[in-house]
């Protein structure tokens, strides 16, 4: 039988802190959570693993370490509303959960809604709720937001996001137009978003972010 508590130590030496991710609150929230059971049955054994994850149809789990990295580069403060796109099965809002005042996270399934919400109750998360609602739109009813966090990669960043933000606040996602994507934080400044690319990435594309293919003449 395996040991998730000697498996999520490991995660975090070997591959997270290994990243130069620093952050205390991050690196205590990925060495506690039970990310095993934020997964189906079937998924839990390679649930530390350094890869991503299948957690539901259309939705994968980063890989540990550059789920960490672009979490870091986001800045996330202990007042901060987080606001968590296409959440699946909940593990990233419960890492965001450990580092903010309140996580809003928006999925378009019924049945992750439900399973989401039962692992973040479980996992001891009070702060974070996810909602049904479209990943494209946002959650405007519950902003605006300190910080937006996408697990995962777009072609198409919509606008909706950027009309979100707090002034100063910040979007984090992979940006990705080929087979490497750019983990990209957007930032706003009054009607102006500047951005930065942190690092490159290669997750998987979220299903319906793909950038709408152009006239072939």
């Amino acid at each position: 039988m395996l040991d998730f508590s000697r498996e999520r130590d490991a995660m975090v030496d070997s591959q997270v802190h290994t990243a130069d991710v620093t952050e205390r609150r991050l690196l205590k929230a990925m060495r506690t959570l039970p990310r095993e059971t934020f997964l189906p049955k079937s998924k839990q054994a390679i649930a530390y693993a350094d890869c991503e994850v299948e957690a539901a149809s259309g939705r994968w789990m980063m890989r540990p370490r550059e789920l960490a990295m672009l979490i870091q580069a986001a800045d996330i403060g202990d007042k901060d509303l987080v606001l968590n796109i296409a959440s699946g099965r909940g593990y990233a809002a419960a890492v965001l959960s450990r580092l903010a005042e309140t996580v809003v996270g928006v999925e378009a399934d019924d049945k992750l809604v439900e399973k989401a919400s039962l692992a973040l109750s479980d996992a001891g998360c009070d702060n974070a709720v996810v909602i049904k609602g479209d990943p494209h739109a946002g959650a405007a009813g519950q902003g605006p937001y300190d910080v937006i966090f996408v697990e995962g990669a777009v072609e198409e960043t919509p606008r909706a996001w950027f009309d979100q933000l707090k002034d100063g606040g910040r979007l984090a996602v992979v940006a990705r137009k080929g087979p490497v994507g750019k983990a990209t934080i957007y930032t706003r400044s009054g009607d102006s978003i500047g951005h930065r690319v942190v690092f490159d990435a290669t997750p998987r594309l979220i299903p319906g972010f793909e950038r709408e293919p152009g006239f072939v003449f």
